[in-house]
């Protein structure tokens, strides 16, 4: 499998580690990368071929993935419209859809839209894919390899549904990271000193996902496990309860997902 990037940003750097980490050829990985000192950087540390626009290591490739920033996804692609041929093009690029690429892109069917997320930069994260039905499932085997380099993959059988997995992953270390400030802050406020605070919610985060992720029991067996009746954990889930958190959470995706969807709707606009 021969891959080219389009962008050489932190996810595609991530991708290219990840995919060295495998036992894919430094040889076989390409990317185009405009601004010369991150080409100078990309060739240095990963050995990869390097162009600052499309070449024959481009076109040769089998695989492209699209790792530019959304709003300038379309001037990116317009060296490559009407040239490419049997080529698997994969998008990384947040809330634009396949069939504003396409049309960027001069018809070119074969493509795989992909929503990742940032713990794939140490090679923690997990993706939600969509293809189309012109994608055949050797190429969805090939997007899968791409991205299962930094993480898990879940496929979705509808392109609407980028939107909610971008308000559940794509977003959601956000939301974990807020949690984390506010479970630090409120330690410190009991009287913990900082460093400890800090250790203790980061932590408690890990050991918690982690468990989540290796147990087969559901979260809510495990939280109720937790949860003693009387007890402190009872004490603090019951303010949850007060403050509609769960109800809130919903609220919070809800207004992702639906922004998911207007990005749409904007960044695929020729005007």
């Amino acid at each position: 499998m021969k891959i080219a990037f389009l962008g050489g940003g932190n996810m595609a750097r991530a991708l290219i580690g990840g995919l060295l980490a495998k036992g894919y050829a430094a040889a076989d990985l390409s990317v185009i990368e405009p601004v010369p000192a991150a080409r100078d950087a990309l060739a240095a540390s990963h050995g990869v071929h390097v162009s600052a626009a499309p070449d024959a290591a481009t076109f040769a490739a089998d695989t492209l993935v699209l790792a530019v920033k959304p709003q300038d996804m379309r001037a990116a692609l317009a060296p490559l419209a009407g040239r490419l041929s049997t080529q698997l093009v994969v998008s990384i690029a947040a809330g634009i859809r396949l069939a504003d690429l396409s049309r960027w892109l001069g018809g070119h069917a074969r493509l795989v839209r992909v929503m990742p997320n940032t713990p794939a930069l140490i090679g923690q994260g997990v993706a939600g894919l969509y293809a189309p039905a012109a994608v055949g499932a050797e190429e969805r085997a090939r997007a899968e390899r791409i991205l299962g380099a930094v993480g898990a993959t879940v496929w979705v059988e509808d392109e609407a549904l980028i939107d909610p997995v971008t308000a559940v992953s794509g977003s959601g270390p956000a939301y974990v990271f807020y949690f984390i400030e506010a479970m630090e802050k409120a330690g410190v406020e009991l009287g913990l000193a900082p460093q400890a605070a800090r250790t203790l919610a980061i932590q408690t985060f890990v050991g918690a996902a982690r468990l989540a992720a290796e147990s087969a029991d559901p979260p809510a067996v495990l939280r109720e496990r937790v949860t003693s009746k009387g007890g402190t954990t009872e004490a603090a889930l019951k303010v949850f309860a007060e403050e509609d958190l769960g109800e809130r959470v919903q609220r919070a995706l809800d207004a992702a997902s639906r922004r998911g969807a207007e990005l749409g709707d904007l960044l695929g606009k020729d005007g």
